[in-house]
């Protein structure tokens, strides 16, 4: 079967190749190497959205992966300033099914080919992008070097330095990608064509977000909705958060293996629940809500990760086409009586929601906050805000 996918692969170059992506199985495929000049090792996974690249590519979440890119475009509308959800990119490397060309759209202002270089990402381009996704839904996620190098491309070198990577599973990535010191947000709230972004200085609450590696969009999000909003490491006390002040605490989207990452944070959020401030979770947030209430997580077997995937909400029937990213997930097999499951994915029936019945807390596994869309969930950040005034009511 690999001989074939190799030859498949080669058909799409049209000149000398200048990179390579060397699976861990053994499997190799040539390409034109593009971005930072060099390699990276990471795990590769597939991402099915049509719009947004930019925004995937910044993504903490994505922290040590490799994106194969299924839509062929990319690159076409070039780089702007309004698409960055961080400020730093923490991805390996892309995998693009054409070359790069150029860019055509009036925000744009430089090659996303150039921005890449800048940022050290190594990419390649002229793979067969539909084979790799193929070979990931058949044999799972699967560890990969990837090469912009036309000098060295060695096979043999490459292949040991993806299988000697640990992989994702049992990885620790949130105390990397989180803030390392305590911020206010600016304000920045919705972006229109005509004012770019607003600022939103009408503050009704004050929200505290845990940093497992936030989007921006999250943040704008919550400004919107006349919040302030104070970013913490995601290693903060209880007390330090407490101290804060907050009207509600969020635990935001991030990087690596949740079970991992809630040894560092699962005391704090139970001193959280225990002490009844409304909690919300998205992602990696809603897996560590999830450990705290006493579900488990597990690696999924290619994960979900795009702007197109169905979700249930069992509370009202209605479906969700929703953005996703996620490796891990929250095990259908060991949920608490306390614990609602409230949204699941209609590709797989896995759980894409859950709420506390004992304390003051819901989370979701997708994405309400993205950017280009969809935005039929959007209304999470409405319900959260709700729970901070019936709780600011009461006390």
């Amino acid at each position: 079967m690999f001989n074939k996918e190799k030859q498949a692969s080669s058909n799409f170059l049209s000149s000398q190749p200048t990179g390579i992506l060397v699976f861990e199985n053994g499997l190799s495929i040539k390409g034109l190497g593009l971005g930072h000049k060099g390699y990276a090792v990471g795990e590769v996974c597939f991402n099915t959205s049509m719009t947004g690249y930019q925004e995937i590519i910044t993504d903490p979440s994505y922290s040590d992966q490799i994106i194969n890119f299924t839509f062929p475009h990319i690159g076409n509308v070039g780089i702007n300033l309004e698409d960055i959800e961080s400020e730093k990119i923490w991805l390996k490397g892309v995998i693009f099914a054409k070359q790069i060309t150029e860019p055509s759209n009036y925000r744009s202002f430089e090659k996303l080919d150039f921005w890449l270089k800048k940022n050290q990402i190594v990419g390649i381009a002229g793979l067969d992008t539909r084979m790799i996704t193929n070979l990931i839904r058949n044999k799972g996620a699967l560890k990969a070097t990837i090469v912009n190098d036309d000098k060295d491309l060695n096979n043999q070198k490459y292949l040991n330095e993806c299988q000697k990577w640990p992989g994702l599973n049992g990885m620790e990535l949130t105390s990397k990608v989180t803030t390392k010191q305590v911020y206010n947000w600016n304000d920045e709230s919705f972006w229109t064509r005509e004012k770019g972004y607003q600022i939103n200085k009408d503050y009704k609450y004050h929200i505290v977000v845990i940093d497992f590696g936030c989007k921006k969009n999250i943040l704008r999000n919550f400004s919107k909705l006349k919040t302030k909003l104070t970013v913490v490491p995601c290693d903060t006390s209880y007390e330090k958060i407490i101290n804060l002040k907050p009207d509600g605490i969020f635990l935001s989207n991030g990087p690596g293996d949740p079970a991992e990452t809630s040894k560092i944070v699962n005391d704090t959020i139970l001193q959280i629940l225990k002490n009844n401030y409304p909690l919300f979770g998205i992602c990696l947030g809603h897996q560590l809500l999830a450990h705290a209430l006493g579900c488990k997580t597990k690696k999924m077997h290619q994960g979900h990760r795009g702007a197109n995937h169905p979700v249930k909400n069992l509370n009202n029937n209605l479906v969700e086409i929703t953005s996703q990213n996620h490796g891990f997930e929250v095990d259908k097999n060991f949920i608490p009586d306390d614990v609602d499951v409230t949204h699941i994915s209609l590709f797989d029936q896995s759980i894409e929601g859950i709420s506390s019945k004992k304390y003051n807390a819901f989370s979701v596994q997708y994405h309400p906050e993205a950017s280009p869309g969809p935005h039929d969930s959007n209304y999470l950040f409405k319900q959260f805000i709700s729970k901070v005034e019936e709780h600011a009511q009461k006390n």
